[in-house]
């Protein structure tokens, strides 16, 4: 979350953020509360004041009665205090990070770079459940009718390019200088929150626990950026850790998006790479995630492109955000046709927004104790990866080459 006494100082420009990207939240109504909240707690402390100087004396009946009055006084204020606090910790997680001046407003997200060619096929290229149905790969229907809708059993060899995807990722992110991590499933609600994941209303992407303060997540990066929480911090390196955890998603309001198959499901396996820096070390992190991310996507020969999110398409806690989006020879086109780009990571820098919430912090150079800097980012995005090999290397006969990079990990070359 943001530092309140920023907001204090610059409601205009937390107004113009917001309105940008596209959040409604209302900035007088945390101003006029925070005001109130302010002056209850000075009243409060008064209050107390008078009472410790009371206790200190033998007091008359009427101080007795007095004190009593006193008391009653103090908690009618600490129970107002503590719901006007709560009301303006709800407003501050609504609040969205800080927005990097060469980030974008409007909706469609600037192209950096493309890499590779999307492949000219000389056939009709089939989607990745045609492919995987024919193969037995994927079983949609059982694992509805076991768990649901968007639940899938993966079969056979795709189970096996699933954990090779996972080996090959974990290999070259672990290279770059990352401790490996499995994580816990679930978190803590104040773990959640802090992160930047609202589990609130019915957009809520989280599955929570009945009676208990606890989520599934979604990704690794909730777990491991609760690693940490109320530490502080030796930066002079950065932290780097990749965690392999399942991720959980309700996928509430995206069915009108491509879901077909298992593009967008409600369970799967991620890597996801997050790191701990100093302000001063943010940007060459964020750049250094990026292209682990290229490296992998590169060594795999699918085609991507890497994108810079507008402010409509920035998530809560993130300052800036780039995505690599792969091709997909089977997803459907807004020209009708078949072949288009859909994201497959993403890696966010977002600034001391986590950090804040958590009580994360690092002693700087002059021995204070500040508030840390958190980055995170995809290693391997789990079933999207999976349908970019199925689709991208598909045969004229229906079977699957696996890319070179991956045969050390697997007993055949082809899937047929």
């Amino acid at each position: 979350m943001l530092d309140i006494h920023f907001i204090r100082s610059n409601p205009d420009l937390i107004k113009k953020n917001c309105a940008d990207r596209l959040v409604t939240v209302d900035i007088d109504r945390l101003l006029s509360l925070d005001e109130e909240y302010r002056q209850i707690e000075t009243k409060t402390q008064e209050l107390r004041s008078r009472r410790n100087k009371g206790s200190k004396t033998k007091p008359t009946p009427e101080e007795i009665k007095a004190m009593k009055e006193l008391g009653k006084s103090i908690a009618d204020l600490e129970e107002k205090s503590c719901v006007m606090q709560a009301e303006i910790k709800q407003i501050l997680f609504a609040i969205p990070n800080l927005t990097h001046p060469k980030v974008t407003t409007g909706d469609d997200n600037p192209v950096l770079e493309t890499v590779g060619k999307p492949a000219k096929f000389r056939f009709q290229p089939k989607d990745h459940l045609e492919l995987a149905e024919a193969l037995d790969l994927i079983d949609l229907e059982r694992g509805a009718k076991v768990t649901g809708a968007k639940f899938y059993f993966l079969k056979n060899e795709l189970v096996l390019l699933n954990l090779a995807l996972l080996r090959y990722s974990l290999e070259i992110i672990c290279r770059h200088g990352f401790s490996p991590m499995i994580t816990p499933d679930l978190a803590k609600q104040d773990i959640i929150e802090g992160l930047g994941f609202n589990p609130r209303g019915e957009s809520s992407q989280i599955y929570k626990i009945a009676n208990e303060p606890l989520g599934l997540i979604g990704t690794a990066e909730v777990t491991l950026g609760g690693y940490h929480a109320d530490e502080t911090l030796n930066l002079s390196e950065p932290l780097r850790y990749v965690g392999l955890s399942h991720c959980f998603r309700t996928e509430a309001g995206s069915y009108s998006k491509f879901s077909k198959g298992i593009f967008r499901v409600h369970q799967f396996e991620k890597l996801e790479m997050f790191v701990y820096c100093t302000p001063e070390q943010a940007e060459k992190e964020h750049k250094q995630i990026l292209a682990i991310q290229k490296e992998i996507f590169s060594g795999l020969k699918i085609p991507f492109r890497v994108v810079d999110h507008t402010t409509t398409d920035l998530g809560t806690p993130a300052y800036r955000t780039f995505d690599l989006e792969a091709w997909f020879p089977g997803k459907p086109n807004q020209a009708g046709a078949t072949g288009d780009w859909a994201e497959i990571t993403s890696v966010s820098n977002c600034t001391d927004y986590q950090s804040r919430a958590l009580n994360i912090k690092y002693q700087n150079e002059s021995g204070a104790k500040v508030l840390a800097y958190t980055l995170n980012g995809t290693g391997n995005p789990g079933p999207r990866a999976l349908i970019a090999i199925l689709e991208n290397y598909q045969e004229k006969d229906g079977s699957i080459t696996i890319p070179k990079k991956l045969r050390p990990y697997l007993p055949f070359k082809k899937i047929k």
